[in-house]
């Protein structure tokens, strides 16, 4: 199993109490911590604009900002973001964004897209709120671009959401073939035919039967467009709360749900607690041990994990590398 790490990047409330001015050094050691490690082969953060559980005026950094100054900080581990919003940038444009931080990072970039969910960030910065349909038709004329781009230079697409003409993309990313695409999100229609077309990887549900379900429909479109299942790598995000005991388990819950009760009120932290409680990564090292491996038995070989307490607190991570990852790793 390969394991990617999120990075406190604010928008889950993981820079609360932390100066503006200081919250940069401390994404950058995050991110260096795991880049001179071996646990870790990624580092990630989300695109988002607004904070969850509700939108606050705590600090959210932008994603592809941090993708370039990570590429500068680090040496060794790949970036990536779970996920881009399509509709958020112009294809053309996004493309050549990430075109520059492969050559920033030295060909260390991972291209995470998807179609976009966070209603009220989409109204507050102008672009609406299109139907399902939509965002996922312009997912996957997104996707068109950046192949035409990365893989040769130039895109043209006369679209029914992106008209693109000529655009050119110099230099071209670093990897061969261009940037990896994860398309992200289990929608079973549409975004895993997406994914079947065109991703090298797919993130989805990763409860077990979620991820059992989700692959089982991810099969099936790869029959009906002729990709060979296999290839695709299938990952899951994960919220970690771990420790010795239960009893400290339930320490680490409280001291998450300590942090944001301030900012987002009482019942809305005690149901941020809900994404972790009964979740594969919550328990003691053996219980975590145990829950992943029967998901890598089911075929969840990539798992991007979320340490809520990254930012105050690496004891987590540091037991989660000591007594979980070696477990696991291939």
């Amino acid at each position: 199993m390969r394991f990617g790490l999120f990075v406190p990047q604010g928008w889950r409330l993981d820079l609360v109490g932390i100066d503006p001015a200081d919250q940069w050094d401390v994404m950058r050691d995050v991110a260096q911590y795991a880049d001179q490690g071996s646990a870790f082969e990624s580092v990630w953060v989300y695109d988002h604009f607004h904070t969850v559980p509700r939108p606050t005026e705590e600090a959210c950094h932008e994603a592809w900002s941090l993708m370039a100054a990570f590429g500068a900080a680090t040496e060794r581990v790949r970036l990536g973001q779970m996920c881009t919003c399509m509709a958020y940038r112009n294809p053309a444009y996004l493309a050549k964004v990430a075109a520059t931080c492969d050559i920033i990072s030295r060909g260390r970039v991972e291209m995470g897209i998807g179609g976009g969910w966070y209603e009220h960030e989409w109204r507050a910065y102008g672009y609406g709120f299109p139907p399902p349909g939509e965002r996922l038709g312009r997912l996957d004329e997104g996707v068109q671009i950046f192949r035409q781009a990365w893989q040769q230079g130039r895109a043209s697409l006369d679209g029914k959401y992106y008209q693109v003409d000529d655009a050119i993309v110099a230099p071209k990313p670093l990897q061969p073939g261009g940037i990896p695409l994860w398309i992200a999100g289990g929608g079973e229609k549409v975004t895993l035919k997406i994914a079947a077309r065109y991703a090298q990887y797919t993130n989805f549900d990763g409860t077990p039967e979620g991820f059992a379900h989700k692959s089982e429909i991810l099969a099936g479109h790869c029959r009906d467009v002729g990709t060979d299942f296999e290839q695709i790598v299938r990952s899951a995000n994960y919220n970690v709360a771990i420790g010795s005991t239960e009893a400290e388990v339930e320490e680490r819950l409280q001291t998450l749900k300590a942090r944001l009760a301030p900012v987002v009120g009482e019942e809305k932290a005690e149901g941020a607690l809900r994404a972790f409680r009964g979740m594969p990564a919550c328990g003691t090292p053996e219980q975590i041990v145990e829950n992943l491996t029967a998901l890598k038995n089911k075929g969840m070989t990539y798992a991007i994990l979320y340490f809520p307490e990254a930012a105050y607190d690496r004891s987590g991570i540091e037991m989660f590398e000591r007594e979980v990852v070696p477990a696991l790793q291939d």
